[in-house]
Formats: C-alpha cells, sequence, structure tokens
C-alpha cells in the first residue's frame, strides 16, 4: 500500500470537508422542508409572529401587516405583544389575521404586489 503525501492528504481533507459541509446543508434544507410541509395552515397561536403566519399560510407579509394597521416593516413580535400594544384582545387580533389570509387567497382576487415603502427585512417570514 502506497503512503499518502502531504500533498494528497491536503485533496483528501479538502474533500472531507465539502462532503461534510454539503451534508449539513442538505440535512438542514430537508429537516425544514418537512417542518414547512406539516405546519402548513397552522392554527394562529398568540406566540406565533407575522413572519411565521405568512409563511405558513403562504400570503405576502404585508397583507397580515396592513389588516392590523402595522408600519409595513418587519415586526418580530408574537400576536400577544401586538395585541397588548394595541389595547386589543388576542382572539380580536387573530379574527383580523384570518380575515386578512382568506381575503388573500382565491377566490378573491390576488393582494398584489406590495406598498413601496415595505421593507424585507433579513429575517422576516423565517421559522424560529
Amino acid at each position: 500500500m502506497k503512503k499518502l503525501d502531504s500533498r494528497q492528504w491536503l485533496v483528501v481533507l479538502a474533500f472531507a470537508l465539502v462532503v461534510s459541509f454539503t451534508g449539513f446543508f442538505a440535512v438542514r434544507t430537508v429537516r425544514r422542508a418537512i417542518y414547512w410541509h406539516y405546519h402548513q395552515d397552522e392554527p394562529i397561536r398568540p406566540w406565533m409572529n407575522l413572519g411565521y403566519i405568512a409563511h405558513s399560510y403562504s400570503v405576502p407579509p404585508w397583507v397580515l401587516h396592513q389588516a392590523l394597521g402595522l408600519p409595513l416593516q418587519p415586526d418580530r413580535r408574537p400576536i400577544r405583544e401586538i395585541a397588548r400594544a394595541q389595547n386589543r384582545s388576542v382572539d380580536e387580533v387573530i379574527d383580523k389575521l384570518q380575515d386578512a389570509i382568506v381575503h388573500s387567497r382565491p377566490p378573491y382576487p390576488p393582494p398584489g404586489p406590495p406598498p413601496p415603502s415595505f421593507d424585507k427585512g433579513p429575517n422576516l417570514g423565517r421559522s424560529p
């Protein structure tokens, strides 16, 4: 059996690192796909934020912001905190969100493009 020199060991190490990174990101992608497959149209709970709800119901986040009268910028607060800040009950906020979701899906016309002032932040709509 032939011994490997330092250059060949470097190639083997680089190959192992590439395979490791590829495996890591493949597992991560599959886990997220499985998670969102089973969490489509999940009932709205007080701990959810608007990005999570928008992703679960496949609606643009700005539709939910407009329904609650929030500024058109990313907001990671849970529904419970939004309701408290607006002096509303959590159930009232959830009802408004559900109404906005229903009206942004067929048979209603699609919601159209987002308003020009809507800032898409890096974490808007990502899972927790």
